[in-house]
This record gives C-alpha cells, sequence and structure tokens, in this order.
C-alpha cells in the first residue's frame, strides 16, 4: 500500500523509512533552508523505488541553472522513468525531464495541470512558481498559487510557504497592497520563510520605501539566515535599499560580507554579485579590485550559455575586470545557444544576447550602441526571467548611457518615466539632476 501524506497524496515506492527525509527536504525546500539534497539522497538510499524522490532531487538540481546541475537533473529523471507511479507521479517524471532539457515552458504548463488536479500538492506548487520566476512570467507567478489558495488552510503543514509565493506573484504583478499582508503573514506563520521575507523586501524596493525596506531586513537577520541558501539574494535586497540612498559604504560592506565574502561559485549568487557591483559601476564608484575575483568565477561558466539571465550577469563581470577572452567567449556561445532547440535559445534571442551586447558597449564607452541594443528589448525583458527588481538594471544602463551620450531629450524621458514610477526615490532624483543639468549645457 502507498505512503500517503496529510494531504492524502499517495507515493509510490515510499516507506515511513524513506518518506521521513523526502517530508524534511520538501520542508527544506520551502523555506530555502539546510540541505534538501541531503534529506532526498537519504529517502533515495532508503527507498530507491521511491520515484518521487528522484524527482525532487531533480528539480532541485534542474532549477539551479548550471550545466553541471542540469546534467544531474536529467539522470534523476532517468532514474525515474522505469519506477512504479501514480498518473500525477508520472506527469511530475514528464515536467521533469522537460526541465532537465531546457523546456521550462512545457515544465511550466505540465505542473500548472497537476497543481489544478491536486491544489495540496506542494511540490508541484513550488516548482512550477520558481520555473514561472526563471521564465519572468508575473502572472503565471500569481495566478498558479492563486488557483490552489482556497484549498490550503491555515494549520495545514507549509501553509506559510503558499501565502509567501502567493505574495511574491502578487508583488510582481503590482498587488503591492495585499503582497505585503500575505508575505508578512507567512513570515509571521513561519519566521525562516526566506522566500516570504524576500516577498516583502521587493514590494518595499518597488515602492521605493528604502527605510522600510532596511528596518524589515535588519529588524531579525537571525531568522532568514539561519542555514539559508537564499541568504545572499536576500542581503542583496538589503543593499538595494542603502543603494538607492547612495549609501555605497554600506552597499560595499554587505557585498563584501554575506553577499560574495564567501565568492560563491554559484551561479545564482553571482547573477548578485554582478548586479550590485555593476550598479556601483554605473554610478561612477570604484569597486577596486572586486570585479577580478567575481569574475574568474564567471570564467568557467562563459561557454556554457544554458540560461541567458545567466550570461548578462557574467559580460557585467568580464567588463568590470577587463576581460576581452571570455566576454568573446560568451558571446560565441550565446550565438551557439541560439541554433539550439530548447527555450533558453528564444531567452537569448529575444533579450539576452542584445543585452549582453549592450553590456559589453556600454564597457566600451559606446553608449549611443548600449542604447540602440536597450531599447528594443526593454519592454519585453521579462522574457528571459528574472524579477522587475532585477531587471531593474536594464533601465538603470540605458539612462546612464543617455545621460553620458549627452542624449538630453532621451535622458529627460527616461528620467520622468522613472520618477512618475519611483517618486521617492533618491536615485531617481539624481537622474532627473543630471538630465536637466545635461539641458543645461
Amino acid at each position: 500500500m502507498a505512503i500517503r501524506d496529510a494531504f492524502g497524496l499517495a507515493f509510490s515506492g515510499a516507506t515511513e523509512a524513506g518518506f521521513a527525509p523526502y517530508g524534511q527536504a520538501v520542508r527544506e525546500l520551502q523555506c530555502f533552508i539546510g540541505d534538501p539534497v541531503k534529506s532526498v539522497d537519504r529517502a533515495i538510499a532508503r527507498d530507491p523505488g521511491f520515484v518521487m524522490a528522484h524527482v525532487f532531487k531533480g528539480y532541485l538540481f534542474g532549477l539551479a541553472t548550471e550545466p553541471e546541475a542540469t546534467a544531474v537533473a536529467r539522470i534523476c529523471h532517468e532514474a525515474a522513468l522505469p519506477l512504479a507511479a501514480t498518473t500525477r507521479e508520472r506527469a511530475h517524471v514528464s515536467a521533469l525531464g522537460h526541465l532537465a532539457n531546457g523546456r521550462w515552458h512545457q515544465a511550466s504548463g505540465i505542473l500548472r495541470d497537476i497543481a489544478i488536479d491536486f491544489p495540496l500538492d506542494a511540490v508541484a506548487l513550488q516548482v512550477g512558481h520558481q520555473v514561472d520566476f526563471f521564465t519572468g512570467n508575473a502572472r503565471m507567478l500569481r495566478d498558479r498559487i492563486a488557483r490552489a489558495l482556497p484549498s490550503w488552510q491555515a494549520d495545514m503543514p507549509g501553509y506559510h510557504a503558499i501565502l509567501g509565493m502567493q505574495a511574491f506573484g502578487l508583488e510582481e504583478m503590482a498587488e503591492y497592497a495585499q503582497a505585503e499582508r500575505l508575505g508578512r503573514t507567512a513570515v509571521e506563520i513561519e519566521p525562516r520563510d526566506g522566500w516570504a521575507q524576500h516577498a516583502v523586501a521587493h514590494v518595499m524596493e518597488m515602492q521605493s520605501r528604502q527605510r522600510d525596506g532596511i528596518a524589515w531586513m535588519r529588524t531579525d537577520p537571525e531568522a532568514w539566515t539561519k542555514e539559508s541558501f537564499l541568504q545572499a539574494h536576500n542581503w542583496w535586497h538589503l543593499a538595494l535599499f542603502h543603494y538607492d540612498l547612495g549609501e555605497t559604504g554600506e552597499v560595499l560592506a554587505l557585498y563584501d560580507g554575506p553577499i560574495y565574502g564567501s565568492r560563491s561559485t554559484l551561479a545564482l549568487n553571482m547573477v548578485d554579485a554582478s548586479a550590485i557591483l555593476w550598479r556601483l559601476h554605473l554610478g561612477g564608484v570604484d569597486v577596486g579590485d572586486r570585479w577580478t575575483a567575481l569574475a574568474a568565477n564567471w570564467v568557467p561558466k562563459a561557454a556554457a550559455s544554458i540560461y541567458a539571465f545567466n550570461d548578462a550577469h557574467a559580460m557585467m563581470a568580464f567588463v568590470g575586470a577587463g576581460l576581452d577572452a571570455p566576454a568573446r567567449t560568451l558571446l560565441e556561445a550565446q550565438r551557439e545557444a541560439m541554433r539550439g532547440g530548447d527555450d533558453n535559445a528564444a531567452f537569448t534571442r529575444d533579450v539576452g544576447h542584445p543585452l549582453t551586447l549592450a553590456i559589453k558597449a556600454f564597457g566600451e564607452g559606446n553608449y549611443a550602441e548600449t542604447i540602440r541594443l536597450i531599447r528594443p528589448i526593454r519592454t519585453i525583458a521579462h522574457r528571459f526571467g528574472g524579477s522587475h527588481a532585477q531587471r531593474d538594471v536594464i533601465d538603470l544602463t540605458l539612462i546612464e548611457a543617455a545621460l553620458r551620450a549627452g542624449d538630453g531629450a532621451l535622458a529627460r524621458a527616461l528620467t520622468t518615466e522613472r520618477s512618475a514610477v519611483r517618486p521617492d526615490s533618491p536615485l531617481s532624483a539624481l537622474f532627473s539632476r543630471r538630465a536637466a543639468d545635461l539641458s543645461e549645457n
């Protein structure tokens, strides 16, 4: 007889001994804490025929946006294929197969349908939510969870994670008041829920509530940093608040400490490191030799080009460090990626390649070319993934290029646009002053 979880879902090939560490792995992912890979490996060791344990491990690696990790996801898929499975579990196996082979949108659709039939399938909801994030699908970030939310009750295990995901989806759809309310509720239920913590930070970032954001992140950092593999990204959010206020010393201290003091080689952490240094670079801040160490960690990934969003951030590091050879390698890898049949071909073609070229052009002082390349893609940039807060670096680069190019009309238009959306942002005010000065000279 199959093991059933607290929601009545059946798990083929599982025993109590294997299901316990599997449940721990799910809880760890819901908070972004601990080591869910280690936990699910224990489940597989105890129950080699436990199909969802193999699938869950595959999801963890498939969402890492690393070439080596993607290879592991494929191995997990192959291990799961011949195992006994229910209809729901077979759908999960199929979703993993698509994800492991770069077919993000097909994986998203299967996970969507699983959650429609089984709204209490927390793994389908969370993995689908992450796929929505990596594909920049704001509508589904909200609606995938909204469909399932009425089936959940406050006393159910993992309820906080459902609220936290809904909070982030609402924020990405600019429904800020409700997003903040749900995010705060999720953190009250489970203070270690790093995704819910991050959803509230996103709200404050989009509303230019820098002081509120700093207070939110600094009130109880132990809760969202302890054993958290999302902590570097959440520290990055704190750095954004200080950056907008012009507090570059605080930004650099955070970079040298929790953001990139460990000099992680994980792409997701390196993206945050590149993103914050590039913002400082745009503002003319001398970051010393920080680019050198970061770029060195990007170099081994230059020829991979499996996720265009990462490529753009790798180019930031190569430009910052003055490394031309890996920059050329990266661009060639992108050209090869665009000939592929997976979703990254479109991510790269539509947004990633022109943006990566624009970043390189900016580094060469060719601001007119930067403008030419960014202007057509800025309204479709969601297609290559990330959040509004992350993709803001595209607009920042365009504004700075317009200012440096001396294009007064464009600079005024862009800074006026930004001030309308972020009227309380000191950075917006600084851009507006610089655009006005440009017009007067």
